[in-house]
């Protein structure tokens, strides 16, 4: 109680100790518990994505305590496999030691909104020119609990989006892993609401801080983070481009759609048969009319999570309006893109819608 991380995994050391790892603030931790007095000893914290379980696990516990292995980097340094006691690991890999950035080296930026003190990662270009402003991307995270932690990002949408010479922010609204169990349930029954106050005051904040063009910016995310995107451009006309990738128009008819809305009730208090207000509230299609924003819609033909529909819905909507979209759906596709020609397809264009829209 009153811990200000997030558990991602429980593993037993032995009958009195457990080890908890930790999204903590943008990073994160490794604990020990005792059980018997209830002390919590932190053993290592640092600006890096570790967990034990959950998608794409890369820490592994020995099964005496004594020793682990982890897969260790961050935004500015590639992955190695590094093995010892738990916060003492020794490299015993040098695969990507000839791996260089394509980007410059990414910052945690901390500002304040309604009482919350947030925290987000920005990655600049290569080369920032003096005097000259840049392009910007925000990339919401998906989720809705979840963070965005310092990793490699050599495959993912940040770093090819830096690459080609976009500043790209990644802000950790209320909701998001890593600031204590009152914070990550701070958008109950307010999805798009505190959230998106955060996302625009961190921008804000960005902005005075940066060479960065108010002018051109742009926003993007995945799964929740399509959400926000989608959200987003019926709340505001900040943004001058986005890509919704995989993302819900209409939370009532998604409660009927998808195949995990377990998860929906509590966050929304109860189902959509119960109190179809609380969805409606926070559905991108109950503001359609509001969207200006040129944007690319993408997803999975298959996707369980997201279902294809919401994405023709919005899109649908959007086309109808007289707003520049377009639809891609993957065939073959679920929640996340696994072919690599499809990964580098979808990479490509948003690219080029980024690059077409704002530069």
């Amino acid at each position: 109680a009153g811990r200000q991380t997030s558990p991602s995994a429980a593993i037993w050391l032995d009958n009195e100790r457990v080890l908890i790892t930790e999204a903590s603030k943008g990073g994160s931790a490794a604990a020990e518990v005792a059980l018997a007095t209830g002390k919590i000893s932190t053993l290592w914290e640092g600006p890096e994505d570790l967990h034990a379980f959950g998608n794409y696990p890369n820490f592994s516990l020995s099964r005496d305590g004594q020793q682990s292995a982890a897969i260790r980097g961050n935004f500015n340094a590639p992955p190695e496999v590094a093995v010892g006691p738990v916060g003492s690991w020794k490299p015993v890999t040098k695969n990507n030691a000839a791996l260089q950035p394509a980007w410059g080296e990414a910052q945690s930026i901390e500002w304040t909104n309604e009482g919350h003190l947030l925290q987000g990662w920005l990655v600049p270009p290569a080369k920032v020119e003096p005097g000259r402003k840049y392009a910007m991307i925000t990339v919401i995270h998906g989720g809705p609990v979840g963070s965005q932690k310092s990793a490699w990002p050599g495959t993912g949408l940040a770093g090819v989006l830096a690459a080609q010479g976009f500043y790209v922010f990644m802000p950790n609204p209320r909701g998001s892993t890593g600031q204590g169990e009152e914070f990550k349930r701070a958008n109950i029954k307010d999805f798009g609401g505190g959230d998106l106050r955060d996302v625009l005051s961190g921008l804000d904040a960005v902005l005075v801080r940066f060479p960065v063009d108010g002018e051109r910016l742009g926003i993007t995310g995945w799964s929740y983070g399509g959400y926000m995107t989608m959200w987003t451009v019926t709340q505001t006309g900040r943004f001058k481009a986005a890509v919704a990738g995989a993302g819900i128009a209409n939370w009532q008819s998604y409660y009927g759609q998808n195949l995990i809305d377990q998860w929906m009730i509590p966050f929304f208090g109860a189902s959509v048969y119960d109190d179809p207000k609380v969805y409606a509230k926070s559905s991108p299609m109950e503001f359609i009319k509001n969207v200006k924003t040129p944007t690319l819609v993408v997803v999975g033909e298959r996707d369980a999570e997201c279902p294809a529909p919401q994405s023709f819905e919005f899109w649908h909507a959007l086309r109808t309006l007289g707003v520049p979209t377009e639809l891609v759906v993957y065939a073959g596709e679920g929640h996340g893109l696994t072919k690599p020609k499809n990964r580098v397809d979808y990479q490509d264009r948003t690219v080029a819608w980024f690059g077409k829209y704002l530069k």
